[in-house]
């Protein structure tokens, strides 16, 4: 496996540390008043999305694990599995419900993602930060209630529910925001 300093972490590079694989999510370059700048860093499990605090000593050799990102489409969930596949080669590939997690919830059939590999293993999958769902069901909208004051909830095609404002009716277009499900707008047209 290649081997990097720890003084050119990046966010979102994989490390392999004593077997397991950890995505970086924050670090920091610090420099002590006495004694060696040290690399502090948040790492996230990759398999189980557990956030962990290190701290590295700076210009130590890590090993970072060769991730493969690429763009595929969501065919179908077959029961066990979500399929996609490699719009450039055709090729299919089953990715376990762990695998794919939350990102269920705001995904649907023909819909583009990026999906993480390390060694032909799928990882994780990366959403946009925000998508396009309809409401397909809530509850009537008050006439004449537009106050951004209240919320209700609704639930979305895929089967997620949100909480929206008052007035959102069923079969309206919303764009939601992929990391916390949370109302971003209502798409108009």
């Amino acid at each position: 496996m290649p081997t990097i300093s720890t003084n050119d972490l990046k966010n979102g590079t994989v490390l392999d540390l004593d077997g397991q694989l950890w995505q970086v999510i924050w670090f920091q370059h610090h420099k002590p008043g006495k004694g060696n700048t040290v690399v502090r860093s948040k790492l996230k499990h990759v398999l189980s999305g557990k956030v962990v605090d290190r701290t590295f000593n700076s210009d130590t050799k890590v090993e970072s694990a060769n991730v493969d990102k690429r763009e595929m489409q969501y065919l179908y969930h077959d029961g066990h599995a979500y399929v996609f596949m490699d719009t450039s080669t055709y090729e299919q590939l089953p990715i376990a419900d762990e695998v794919v997690g939350d990102a269920s919830d705001y995904m649907l059939e023909n819909q583009m993602a990026t999906v993480a590999t390390h060694d032909g293993d799928p990882l994780y999958i990366e959403l946009p930060a925000s998508v396009e769902l309809e409401i397909t069901y809530t509850e009537p909208g008050l006439q004449g209630d537009r106050s951004s004051a209240g919320t209700k909830p609704a639930t979305l095609e895929t089967g997620k529910q949100i909480q929206v404002p008052l007035f959102m009716e069923q079969g309206t277009r919303v764009k939601v925001d992929t990391r916390d499900g949370s109302y971003l707008g209502r798409i108009s047209g």
